[in-house]
């Protein structure tokens, strides 16, 4: 049985929990679903799922952690399993993601579910060989995943034809816009220009004018799905924050942490990739099994990290941005934020880590004397007091930096005092009697010459 969007609000508000096959979901997918523990669909899959499978666009917000990836790969898998293709060369499906991290994990997540089909997928990242690519684009894949760089460079080059596209997908296309691949985009949307083309297009934000002006162009007559602001708080995440004096301090304060038995895969965040090199040194020495990921690694073994870490070869996975988006770890139990992040959104997305998929997760963030106004703008972001604990024994002295005063206000004040204050007229100081002339002296320069006294008048 299938149901309309009307009968889904009121199916979620009540206690009744809706199964896939309910959003009319082929039984296939349900068992791959199954296999993989999943049992019941999450707000924004029973929201977007049912809505793409009957054709509509759609322009949907959901946080991070909440299930999107799932949301339009059941849709698109779906479609290819049951609907003709419009095209026997074209890829039938283009899923675009912001980053190489993201496009890898939407790609694995992908293999699962086509897993005993006769579907074929293609990963087409920067980084990798171009000319493998171009042989895998060859075979004529149902599924292209990719980065909109390079997918850009393959439709230049025409070795990737989109003209008989039948569903294009944006994922965090907010993130796209903001890594600046405004004009890629523009190129992949003319290029899919098959005049029944579907588009889906999921956002952390709904509130960017960018996004707001590429769901204009891109979507036709779009469902608009939104069911959590981007500053929303995490309900499965408990976010604890702790006062730290200097770096050594945060270092003693993390080793404490990671002791503790509750801590299953951690994944720390920290400012600078220099940051995450020293600090996997500094824990692998202590005996804590950890990996670092930065930036400036080669793709090939930014992957085998990240494969390694989610194959649990790896307690410990520390980072920086570059992994805060795209991690769907069901095991990771912790996120640290060693530091915290320079954009207050960034945080959401770091801490969104873990408390994956209904599972419980901690987030806990150390607050130095240089990350306060990191700390101040996340507080003012997710418009909710953040408390801080403390550890016995490693309590700081560092207590925040008190908010000063706008000087604006300061001086203004200052003249108006100025204005107000009596002025107060001093009393002239008595001056001096002048000293007596001196006599001149005679040409010797002995004695005080006399004048001649004048002539009386008679």
């Amino acid at each position: 049985m299938r149901y309309n969007e009307q009968d889904l609000q009121i199916l979620l508000i009540g206690d009744y929990a809706l199964h896939f096959t309910e959003l009319g979901i082929d039984t296939r997918l349900e068992k791959q679903l199954a296999h993989q523990g999943i049992t019941q669909p999450t707000d924004i899959q029973a929201h977007a799922v049912p809505t793409a499978i009957a054709g509509h666009d759609i322009f949907a917000q959901s946080k991070t952690g909440s299930g999107k990836t799932l949301a339009f790969l059941l849709p698109a898998v779906q479609r290819v399993m049951k609907q003709k293709a419009l095209s026997k060369r074209d890829p039938r499906v283009l899923i675009v993601a912001p980053t190489r991290e993201l496009a890898t994990q939407v790609y694995s997540q992908l293999r699962l579910l086509i897993a005993g089909t006769n579907i074929s997928a293609v990963k087409v990242l920067g980084g990798e060989n171009f000319n493998d690519q171009i042989k895998a684009l060859r075979k004529d894949p149902h599924f292209v995943v990719g980065t909109p760089g390079r997918l850009a460079d393959h439709l230049s080059q025409r070795s990737l034809q989109l003209s008989g596209l039948e569903l294009l997908i944006f994922d965090e296309a907010d993130r796209i816009l903001d890594l600046g691949f405004t004009e890629q985009l523009k190129m992949i949307n003319e290029q899919a220009n098959h005049r029944l083309r579907q588009t889906l297009l999921f956002s952390a934000t709904l509130d960017h004018a960018q996004v707001d002006a590429l769901s204009r162009n891109l979507l036709k007559k779009p469902k608009q799905i939104t069911l959590s602001a981007a500053n929303e708080q995490h309900s499965d995440i408990k976010q604890t924050l702790y006062l730290a004096d200097h770096l050594g301090h945060k270092e003693v304060l993390l080793e404490h942490f990671l002791k503790q038995d509750d801590v299953g895969q951690c994944i720390i965040f920290t400012a600078t990739r220099a940051d995450t090199s020293r600090l996997s040194e500094a824990l692998n020495a202590k005996g804590f099994k950890s990996v670092a990921l930065a930036g400036d690694l080669t793709q090939s073994k930014r992957l085998e990290i990240m494969d390694s870490f989610s194959r649990e070869n790896f307690k410990i996975l520390i980072t920086t941005d570059v992994a805060s988006r795209g991690l769907d770890l069901l095991s990771v139990t912790h996120v640290i934020n060693f530091d915290l992040p320079k954009h207050a959104e960034e945080y959401v997305h770091r801490i969104g880590r873990t408390g994956r998929a209904g599972f419980k997760g901690n987030a806990l963030s150390l607050v130095g004397p240089k990350d306060w106004a990191s700390y101040l703008a996340i507080k003012s972001f997710l418009n909710d007091e953040l408390f801080f604990a403390s550890v016995d024994g490693l309590k700081a002295k560092f207590k925040g930096i008190k908010e000063k005063k706008p000087a604006t206000a300061a001086v203004k004040t200052k003249k108006v005092a100025q204005v107000k204050k009596p002025q107060v007229k001093r009393k002239a100081k008595p001056k001096k009697p002048a000293a007596p002339i001196k006599a001149p002296m005679n040409i010797d320069g002995n004695s005080p010459m006399r004048r001649k006294k004048k002539p009386e008048q008679e």
